[in-house]
């Protein structure tokens, strides 16, 4: 049954992604090759790099500690036998130990992430101080106990009553929860970490909706969040589906940037609501969950790997370390083919704004602002791109613009 879950999810996933994704950045053209010092001062490009550098190094031994904690724990008796000493129903340990887990692995990792947050305020980029900074970082966790309680509780509880079915039942149930939960995401979670308000009337809510227009998507929800009393640097999203569909920008993107720069930015998130990205990466994750509650179903049938955990099987509660340290594996593994397809759907949104605002000199002021506004490395090394890099770099954008427009001149036979 775990092969067929596997096998069937892995198969859609390469299909979905082969036929729906983006891969190709310039259709008919190329990305340009820029280099870095075209774009940033000396002094611009050596701050970027640092600042990246160091945060970069930090994030992954964050990484790395909380990934070793959650293996100790899992691939160790000592999880299960933490799980054991619980008291109360088969549940309650399961969630508890469940938090227990997670707990573990962020107290190990507070002070890097303490250097990080120094790091961001020292650099200008963190706004808070060390009150609300640590308000996040619980609210993050219990939002993290919940998906962590959920996985485990699903497995625990169908593996009881479904001993030889259960990756399948699993598999689509927690797909399902996917789609919900991208629905229901900008409601419930958005909310904790933001206030949100209507983009207000004004000059640039009025182009804003010349250019939805122009896009053919509907706008009804476009909102700003109240990230300054966070940070200083600039973004926006869209999320949700159907009815909770929403383009979000920072403040700081609608108070402190010229308005030519912003629309490129919102006409970045309008391309993502027409063509519908929120869906694809839905799709595309309740697939990829799907293959993993397979994987997971082939690993958890393993007697050595059971003795070794001390687990005793799918349908103990004991086995809730063992599953989140198998999800923190397996999600770190598929870092590189998510994050792929995320550079190629971003790409996309970049080429649609481009073309909806043809306005490249703002695109490509934007894109520079964004950089600097973050201290982002604009070229990172490429195995740190290839695994994490969820967008293409500076030099890729502006890269990819200069290429949109070479391409298009080619297209009208112009020199």
């Amino acid at each position: 049954m775990s092969w067929w879950v596997a096998a069937t999810t892995l198969l859609a996933f390469v299909v979905v992604a082969a036929l729906v994704v983006p891969w190709d950045w310039v259709p008919g053209g190329r990305v340009v090759p820029v280099s870095a010092d075209e774009l940033l001062t000396p002094a611009q490009l050596a701050r970027a790099e640092d600042y990246a550098t160091a945060q970069r190094h930090l994030s992954w031994a964050s990484l790395a500690l909380s990934l070793a904690v959650a293996l100790w724990l899992g691939l160790t008796t000592l999880g299960a036998r933490l799980v054991a000493w619980l008291r109360g129903p088969w549940w309650w340990r399961a969630a508890l130990g469940s938090a227990l887990v997670l707990l573990a692995g962020l107290l190990a990792t507070v002070p890097l992430r303490l250097m990080i947050r120094a790091n961001a305020v020292e650099a200008g980029l963190s706004t808070q101080t060390l009150g609300p900074w640590t308000r996040d970082v619980a609210v993050s966790f219990a939002v993290s106990w919940v998906y962590a309680a959920v996985v485990v509780l699903l497995v625990v509880g169908t593996a009881r009553r479904l001993p030889r079915t259960w990756p399948a039942v699993v598999g689509a149930v927690a797909a399902a929860l996917v789609v919900a939960g991208s629905w229901a995401y900008p409601v419930l979670v958005e909310p904790l970490f933001n206030d949100f308000e209507p983009l207000p009337d004004g000059e640039l809510r009025t182009a804003v909706l010349e250019l939805a227009d122009r896009e053919d998507v509907d706008v009804s929800q476009v909102l700003v969040a109240d990230a300054s009393r966070r940070t200083t640097t600039l973004n926006a999203w869209v999320s949700g589906l159907g009815g909770t569909r929403r383009v979000v920008l920072y403040d700081t993107l609608v108070d402190d940037v010229p308005q030519d720069e912003a629309l490129t930015i919102v006409a970045h998130e309008l391309a993502h609501a027409r063509e519908h990205d929120v869906a694809l990466g839905t799709t595309l994750a309740a697939l990829g969950v799907g293959f993993g509650v397979g994987v997971l179903g082939l690993l958890l049938g393993s007697e050595r790997l059971l003795r070794r955990s001390g687990a005793g099987g799918a349908a103990r509660p004991e086995v809730a370390a063992l599953v989140l340290a198998l999800t923190a594996a397996g999600t770190l593994l598929a870092s590189p083919v998510e994050n792929a397809v995320s550079r190629s759907i971003e790409a996309r949104a970049d080429r649609v704004a481009l073309q909806a605002t043809g306005d490249e000199a703002a695109f490509e002021a934007m894109q520079v602002r964004l950089a600097t506004r973050s201290l982002a490395d604009p070229d990172p090394p490429a195995l740190s791109q290839w695994w994490f890099g969820s967008h293409p770099t500076l030099v890729q954008r502006v890269g990819l613009g200069r290429g949109v427009l070479e391409a298009g001149r080619d297209a009208a036979g112009r020199p």
